[in-house]
């Protein structure tokens, strides 16, 4: 039998990763509990005005939600996640995670906001999420981000500091970088000369109005994003620039954007795993 001092740091190590004894490979932990926002903090930059900029250094904050960003509605019979994209700020997981596999659904709403109205609609996933809030934009944790906008659904932007090698292949006549397993593995972060962008292989989203299956595996420090079925982006070596250093950046938060557009989420679920699917990795 197992000491109590092996034991509790196990379960303490368990609970921080928000993850449970009880939570095995194979078994789904809900995010959203169809209710209300249980289990989420949210974080609300500063105002802005039309163009993006700032109209005030000082966010609305944590928990502070005066205009009803983050709301629980009822979207074609079941109760969702309404982000109405009037501020831009995230619905952030209290806890931790790392060595997961995460599923969400979501579908575009018609209102937009600010800079992106009559744009193409705006949020996205953001993943291993750490350190300060609104760190980027004054709006987001540092992160790695698995883009959810329309005609882009799946690109990589490193979020306030984050970092990864992705194989890419130079678009011809851009400046613009495109996943493909074939390419060259080349370094995306602020201070790379190719930036902080990347953008997915193919199209997996369905036309705006109908409900899209977003999964994100990430294991060790490599990561996959998958669109309705579709590899269209794989990261190695996620890491992040703190103070200078390149330190590793393997787990964390989980973020949903509100970025100027109106969208729903329902279905938030996530297991952990050993390892990464082989046949995913070969895509």
């Amino acid at each position: 039998m197992k000491s109590a001092k092996f034991i509790l740091p196990l379960l303490l190590c368990a609970v921080i990763l928000g993850f449970t004894t009880s939570t095995k490979k194979g078994q789904w932990k809900q995010l959203f509990n169809g209710r209300d926002l249980t289990g989420w903090d949210t974080y609300i930059g500063p105002d802005l005005d039309n163009s993006g900029k700032p109209i005030t250094d000082k966010p609305i904050g944590l928990n502070n939600d005066p205009r009803h960003v983050f709301t629980v509605s009822k979207e074609d019979g079941e109760h969702v996640i309404r982000i109405s994209g009037e501020n831009w700020g995230a619905i952030i997981t209290k806890n931790e995670y790392e060595n997961y596999h995460l599923q969400l659904q979501f579908k575009w709403g018609a209102l937009s906001w600010g800079q992106k109205k009559g744009k193409h609609k705006d949020s996205g996933l953001l993943y291993n999420s750490v350190g300060k809030y609104g760190a980027d934009y004054g709006a987001w944790m540092r992160s790695q981000e698995f883009q959810i906008e329309e005609g882009n659904c799946g690109d990589y932007w490193g979020c306030a500091g984050g970092m990864a090698d992705i194989p890419a292949i130079k678009k011809s006549d851009t400046t613009a970088y495109v996943y493909s397993a074939q390419g060259t593995l080349t370094e995306f972060s602020q201070q790379s000369k190719q930036g902080r962008h990347c953008i997915k292989q193919g199209d997996g989203e369905n036309q705006t109005g109908q409900w899209n299956t977003l999964d994100l595996y990430t294991h060790g420090d490599t990561s996959i994003h998958v669109v309705n079925g579709k590899v269209v982006m794989i990261l190695y070596h996620n890491r992040q620039l703190e103070n200078g250093k390149i330190i590793p950046l393997t787990r964390g938060k989980i973020q949903i954007q509100s970025e100027g557009s109106e969208v729903y989420f329902k279905h938030i679920q996530i297991q952990p795993i050993e390892r990464l699917p082989a046949d995913l990795v070969s895509r």
